[in-house]
């Protein structure tokens, strides 16, 4: 059922699959094995024990307000120092710019100093390493990335057991305090961690942002509402701030309705089992969920699913904003292996947007030099957008 009908399009059996039934919906040796090489032990490629341990560790971390308040304050510093520079310099000289581009080096230099206390500094106009890193340019063979992402950890790895990390709070820091003294931690076990850090902290935000830009561009009324509910652009944005900005939450949850950074995931079937819609699933069957679909379908989000429409999303006088549930949006996946770091992106995403309403009016250029264009679905990891 990888490429047939999609069962995991029935919210119901979404359910099933990531909380009534999860023992038996396991990520699979042949997920493991196919994406080894870059994700090792990492929380997103193993299950039992490992998994268990690992999301323990990450939701300690993750869910303290230490943590959170730090990340946002780094946000918030490479919004003003970093961002807004390279877009009003493009402003300034009427230039186009490549805003996947652009999102994915700010995301890569945030993730990098919340995750690792490490200024990757991609934002400057040269950037070799994050070129390459990217995938981008002539460097395309899975080997060479890989031993590039694997240097890149093991620097990082050598620099915290250098400096020590006692008194740290980046993230990698506190699963290495966390995880016992720092010389005798495993260096394969904290470079799957960095990975996955990398992994979720950087392409799904940009993968995100880029989208959300292209429907504030072809929907100017609602970047403009966006605009008034963040207010004069002299004011700063403080985190409290963004927390009550219930309409930009909907814009954005209504962006990833339409254009989830993860289109698809899969799962195996360990025993043999009858789904809640009564498709029988035979023990090694592979079944996938399909965000991407369910986020189109009329049955779900009724007649008008194919609008951007993020009110939608809002209830009550006051527009207050109210989430759907999980089972029927799974965006940042539900049940057991919900995302640990959705605060932290949405908070990234809103931080981001409002800066960028506030001061910008974004126009997307088409490959004719008019208006938007559509862009080009590329199945994988992480929704990518093509001219």
């Amino acid at each position: 059922m990888w490429l047939g009908s999609c069962h995991g399009a029935n919210p119901a059996n979404v359910e099933y699959m990531l909380k009534t039934n999860f023992d038996n919906f396991p990520k699979g040796k042949t997920f493991a094995a196919l994406l080894g090489d870059l994700l090792g032990g990492g929380i997103f490629n193993v299950d039992g024990d490992a998994w268990h341990h690992q999301r323990k560790m990450a939701s300690l971390e993750l869910g303290s307000v230490a943590v959170r308040s730090y990340a946002y304050k780094i946000i918030a510093q490479e919004v003003e120092a970093c961002l807004m520079p390279v877009l009003a310099d493009a402003a300034d000289r009427g230039a186009v710019v490549n805003r996947q581009d652009v999102f994915q080096r700010f995301v890569f230099d945030t993730i990098c100093k919340i995750s690792f206390g490490l200024d990757s500094a991609c934002l400057e106009r040269e950037m070799p390493m994050m070129k390459r890193l990217l995938n981008i340019g002539s460097e395309r063979e899975l080997k060479k990335a890989i031993k590039l992402v694997d240097e890149l950890a093991a620097a990082m790895i050598r620099k915290h057991r250098k400096l020590g990390f006692t008194n740290s709070h980046d993230l990698l820091s506190r699963f290495m305090a966390s995880a016992g003294d720092v010389h005798t931690v495993d260096d394969k076990y904290l470079r799957d961690i960095v990975v996955s850090f990398l992994l979720a902290g950087s392409d799904t935000v940009s993968s995100a942002l880029t989208a959300l830009f292209m429907l504030l561009s072809k929907n100017p009324e609602v970047a403009a509402a966006m605009r008034a509910e963040a207010g004069d652009d002299s004011t700063p944005v403080t985190y409290e701030h963004l927390k009550g900005m219930h309409y930009t939450h909907a814009v954005l949850y209504e962006n990833m309705r339409m254009f989830p950074p993860v289109q698809f995931d899969s799962k195996f079937c360990a025993t043999a089992d009858v789904l809640p819609d009564g498709t029988y699933m035979s023990s090694g069957a592979r079944v996938m969920y399909h965000p991407y679909a369910m986020g189109r379908m009329p049955r779900i989000w009724a007649a008008d699913h194919g609008e951007f429409r993020p009110d939608r999303w809002l209830t009550g006088a006051g527009g207050s904003f109210v989430p759907e549930c999980l089972y029927k949006y799974p965006v940042f996946q539900a049940g057991l292996r919900v995302c640990l770091g959705k605060e932290l992106a949405i908070t990234e995403m809103k931080a981001v947007s409002v800066a960028v309403v506030r001061v910008f009016d974004v126009e997307v250029v088409g490959e004719s030099g008019s208006g938007a264009c559509a862009p080009k679905f590329v199945s994988g990891l992480n929704l990518l957008f093509y001219p």
